[in-house]
């Protein structure tokens, strides 16, 4: 079996066990060792799983603590739409037109609602920013508070089946974008130290749109945030032509704007 795909069955077990054992958010997970022990695979299987769970927003790695549940799994539809992108990996390029449909949904029907955003929908927003403004230290933590924000917002449009075909569709770009730091934990360029501000001014857009009630202006920040990730993914695709030497390998992710 691939690596690729034992660290998937790994997350998936990963998963499960949240669910089986009804792990509350904020939850300590066992430590990788005994996830490797309970499910036979190595450490750096379970490692890459983590990864992959913090690009769905699932768990959240803290350096020198261990891993923690950030947000408990919920119905998605992400192994059929991945399974696509595995197949035909020219359909990235659709499939991140189709993220883009989705979140300008979701946030212009979010900006849009009347009466305006519900209270809970407005903090929950608020707390997924004040989240990804506080995860500039670690690159795991960023990808995945950076997952539930835009989650968030799509959410707060207020269609659950929306929200869970964004989800499988923001999961599954982010896999192709982030493949390398799975894989290897080397940070891609557009985490490196510096960028923050400049990331956390493309998320702090949508917010500011969606609570004022602006249709408009989430349209157009959700569609600049887009044609960011088109730059990482097209970095992504690079860095896969380059083959495994390609990135810092060794290296383990600081988070933007944070030195190591």
């Amino acid at each position: 079996m691939p690596v690729t795909r034992v660290s998937d069955e790994v997350a998936e077990e990963i998963r499960r066990l949240i669910v089986r054992e009804n792990l509350a958010e904020g939850a300590r997970l066992p430590s990788e060792r005994d996830l490797a022990e309970r499910f036979g695979v190595s450490r750096p299987m379970v490692s890459q799983a983590l990864r992959m769970l913090s690009l769905m927003g699932m768990v959240e790695a803290r350096r020198g603590s261990g891993a923690y549940v950030l947000r408990r799994p919920q119905a998605m539809v992400t192994a059929s739409v991945t399974l696509m992108l595995d197949l035909d990996h020219g359909s990235v390029g659709d499939l991140a037109e189709l993220r883009l449909w989705l979140e300008t949904l979701g946030a212009v029907h979010a900006a849009g609602r009347r009466p305006v955003i519900s209270p809970a929908g407005a903090a929950g927003i608020e707390a997924a920013l004040t989240r990804l403004s506080g995860a500039t230290a670690s690159s795991s933590e960023w990808i995945a508070a950076d997952t539930v924000f835009h989650a968030t917002v799509v959410a707060a449009a207020g269609n659950s089946y929306l929200a869970a075909v964004y989800e499988s569709v923001h999961t599954a770009v982010l896999g192709y974008e982030y493949d390398h730091w799975v894989r290897t934990e080397t940070e891609p360029s557009w985490l490196s130290p510096g960028t923050a501000p400049a990331q956390l001014g493309l998320h702090r857009a949508i917010y500011q749109s969606v609570m004022r009630g602006d249709a408009d202006g989430a349209r157009t920040a959700v569609l600049h945030h887009h044609a960011v990730m088109l730059e990482h993914l097209a970095e992504a695709q690079d860095q896969a032509a380059a083959g495994p030497r390609s990135g810092r390998r060794g290296e383990r992710s600081s988070g933007p704007g944070k030195p190591r």
